[in-house]
């Protein structure tokens, strides 16, 4: 299982970070540091993988950002690397050509795209058409409400209000 995710800069600012396992604000500042300045003295012909402390560190360099994964021992690196390459193609059909600006100043989809494809460190869904989809229908939702269609029939008894949505609960309200 993947431990957290970062995203950085060549100059070492964190654009992103994503942990799945619980630690202190402390320690979350600490292994940061250290980690981008490990992968940053790195040279580039240097390989990907490398061990830190109990955990395999996997990153890649794209443009100006290191995607960097922290894995547990028993995790394949190889896969982790197709998973950021599965991101940043993402990161690339979302924004066209994905740059660090992107990131920066549209932190909050960069996250939400990650949610959709990772969950508790985890692939969840590897269809690049169907995390797009749903964020594309997030993006509606956002944009107008009146898209959400849900159908609901009100029935009103005094003291009493129930809703019947379209799947069939049902939802009480006094008044």
């Amino acid at each position: 299982m993947m431990q957290f995710m970062l995203l950085f800069s060549r100059q070492g600012k964190l654009r992103l970070q994503k942990w799945y396992v619980p630690l202190s604000d402390k320690e979350k500042k600490k292994i940061t540091r250290e980690l981008v300045q490990t992968v940053l003295a790195r040279k580039p012909k240097m390989c990907s993988f490398l061990e830190w402390r109990d955990l395999k560190i996997v990153y890649k360099r794209y443009a100006s950002l290191y995607f960097c994964c922290a894995i547990e021992d028993q995790d394949n690196e190889l896969i982790t690397l197709e998973i950021i390459h599965r991101y940043v193609e993402l990161l690339d059909k979302y924004f066209g050509s994905v740059c660090e600006l992107d990131i920066i100043f549209n932190f909050e989809k960069a996250y939400f795209i990650l949610d959709e494809f990772l969950l508790g460190g985890e692939a969840q869904e590897t269809s690049k058409k169907n995390v797009l989809k749903a964020i594309e229908q997030a993006d509606l939702l956002q944009e107008d409400p009146a898209v959400l269609e849900v159908k609901m029939f009100k029935i009103h008894l005094p003291g009493l209000s129930i809703f019947i949505l379209n799947d069939k609960s049902a939802l009480q309200a006094n008044g």
